[in-house]
Formats: structure tokens, sequence, C-alpha cells
């Protein structure tokens, strides 16, 4: 699943502080090798260079 600019989701990487939290799509980037990278927003900061498995949409009641 693509996501798109103002999407929420909720980010699934064990080494990030964001890990488990619900943040919005700010930045859609696309890599050398064809595959989309995202940079996320979260309430307390950023996280860039995502990858689409590392996320999932976020439902009304996670947000």
């Amino acid at each position: 699943m693509s996501f798109e600019e103002g999407d929420s989701v909720v980010l699934h990487d064990e080494h990030s502080e964001f890990d488990g939290e619900v943040g919005t799509v700010e930045t859609v980037s696309e890599t050398m090798f064809g595959d989309e990278q995202y940079v996320i927003s979260f309430e307390g900061g950023q996280e860039a260079g995502i990858s689409e498995d590392a996320l999932e949409a976020a439902d009304e009641t996670d947000e």
C-alpha cells in the first residue's frame, strides 16, 4: 500500500523513538531503486527515510 502526503500512519520500527505512534506523511520521495521513502511528522518530532513496510494506515481510533 502506498501512502500520500497528509495520510495518517502508524510507524512500526523498534529502533525509533516514535515506534507505535501515529504520525502524518509530510514528504514522499522515490529512491534510485524505485522504492518510496517517507518523512513522517509526529507530535514530538520527525522521522525521515521510512520505508513503506514500516508503516501501517492509522485507523481513526488510533489518532
